[in-house]
């Protein structure tokens, strides 16, 4: 799960308890994941995921949640758990291009996409392009769109992996693990002040991902 952030602007206000309460964020999404990755039940890595993301935005100073709305706050709602929801996919080469990807409140973030990612999800051949933050220490950022977004999910797509923040589910050998049970809406889905990067066209899948985060209901 994505660390809401504007470190820089913290710094700058002189709000050091707000920069601890960042990198503890950070460290423990950094931890869930760790766990996630080394677990050798997805079914029950994904329980604790969800059980630690309703924690930390029911009571985290960092909650992406408006802080009116954290105590009354019931729960991430998802789909139901779909082991089939689970992929394998294969880094395959593409042209690579530096681009600005458009974020929620029409700014845009530097990228650099890298490869694609190709793989079988529910018996269809799909294609995800996958992209590399620029700046200090980069890390893989994968948006998505399905058939799902604006409806039951988030309409500006949703996070698989963005690992510079700790959301990363790892490989098998040199295959790259898309589990989209772990599919997460990004910060703004709960509050318009975040300024998140949207899934761009071309991570936009024409199939319904009935799997991960929903929008509230």
């Amino acid at each position: 799960m994505a660390a809401p952030s504007d470190a820089t602007a913290a710094a700058v206000d002189g709000r050091p308890g707000e920069l601890l309460a960042l990198s503890d964020w950070r460290r423990r999404v950094f931890d869930l994941y760790r766990h996630v990755r080394a677990a050798s039940d997805p079914a029950e890595a994904w329980r604790r995921w969800r059980a630690t993301r309703d924690d930390l935005l029911s009571r985290h100073p960092q909650s992406p949640l408006p802080e009116h709305e954290r105590a009354s706050f019931a729960g991430v709602e998802y789909f139901e758990y779909d082991p089939s929801a689970r992929a394998l996919a294969t880094i395959a080469p593409i042209a690579p291009v530096t681009l600005d990807i458009t974020t929620s409140q029409d700014s845009a973030y530097r990228f650099a996409r890298f490869g694609k990612a190709e793989f079988e999800l529910h018996g269809q051949s799909l294609t995800l392009e996958l992209y590399w933050i620029e700046g200090y220490g980069g890390g893989i950022y994968l948006p998505f769109g399905d058939g799902t977004s604006g409806t039951t999910t988030y309409g500006g797509g949703r996070y698989l992996l963005d690992t510079v923040k700790g959301a990363d589910l790892g490989a098998e050998g040199e295959l790259l693990v898309l589990d989209f049970n772990f599919a997460y809406n990004p910060s703004c889905a709960y509050d318009p002040r975040w300024s998140c990067p949207l899934a761009p066209p071309a991570n936009r899948l024409a199939v319904d991902i009935r799997a991960g985060e929903r929008v509230a209901t």
